[in-house]
């Protein structure tokens, strides 16, 4: 697989387009910092590292989040820069995602955050998704 964090996303947009209450999907350092700032910002419910044998066999179970009417809280996750096309952007162009009811994940020098946070610390950098 060259991309796990493309996989991850899309992992969890089929899982939410057939109502799926959870997915458990291969641990990462980076996949579990995304679904911490998931869990964070109440896009999903939780967050859970399910123990192996090894390292190699851990894995991250998220509890996907639902309205009241059923519809998932994720309708969109979009990644941006890919392992072939890495795009940055200075802290002067950080997005707003959806006129600010979506999020952005910007992978910048003082660790993941939400373009919400890269803009109050005046910090560039990555940027790996948007979510709305």
């Amino acid at each position: 697989m060259t991309d796990p964090i493309s996989d991850m996303l899309t992992r969890i947009r089929n899982a939410s387009a057939v109502r799926k209450p959870e997915v458990v999907l291969p641990m990462s350092k980076i996949k579990h910092q995304i679904a911490k700032i998931l869990e964070r910002e109440n896009w999903i419910t939780k967050c859970d590292v399910e123990e192996g044998k090894d390292q190699k066999s851990k894995k991250l179970k998220l509890i996907l989040k639902y309205r009241k009417s059923g519809k998932p809280a994720i309708s969109s996750l979009k990644r941006i820069s890919r392992p072939g096309s890495k795009i940055y952007i200075s802290k002067n162009e950080i997005p707003r995602v959806l006129n600010g009811f979506g999020m952005a994940i910007i992978s910048t020098s003082s660790g993941l955050m939400t373009n919400k946070e890269a803009a109050a610390k005046r910090i560039g950098g990555e940027l790996i998704c948007e979510i709305y």
